[in-house]
């Protein structure tokens, strides 16, 4: 398998369909993905969807979101999903490197990401590249019912 990453802001049909591909696969709640809906997430500013590709065939994708706050501009990783058929092929390490240099690029101070605890072996892969377990609470406020 040959991996390319990339960053698109062009949306094409068959990134359309390969991202509501994904989708449910990350997701059994999330509606698929209008063309305009797709189109205002990777034109949203600090949005940077990154696409993984072997050949021409869409294996995975992930969402940076870089943000500046008054400490300084962070990143975080949302959204990585891995094409079943492809899983434990490298796709996630890649997306994860890529997303981190890009972050890296930007000026960004840190870089992080959540992870169900029974994920284990995405938690490996995330330590296995250098990101550390913190200690703290994540809350969430659902603003919808």
């Amino acid at each position: 398998m040959s991996i390319e990453v990339e960053v698109i802001a062009d949306i094409t049909d068959e990134d359309l369909a390969a991202v509501n591909r994904l989708i449910p696969q990350l997701s059994r709640s999330a509606p698929p993905l209008t063309g305009d809906a797709l189109a205002q997430i990777v034109s949203w500013d600090g949005n940077h969807l990154l696409i993984a590709r072997d050949g021409d065939r869409v294996v995975g994708m992930l969402t940076l979101v870089t943000f500046p706050i008054p400490t300084g501009l962070r990143a975080w990783i949302e959204d990585v999903v891995v094409d079943e058929t492809a899983r434990g092929q490298g796709v996630g390490a890649a997306l994860t490197r890529a997303a981190v240099r890009h972050a890296q690029a930007a000026g960004a101070r840190t870089v992080d990401l959540t992870s169900r605890p029974s994920r284990q072996a995405a938690n490996r892969l995330y330590e296995r590249l250098g990101f550390e377990l913190r200690e703290t609470n994540a809350y969430r406020f659902a603003t919808q019912s």
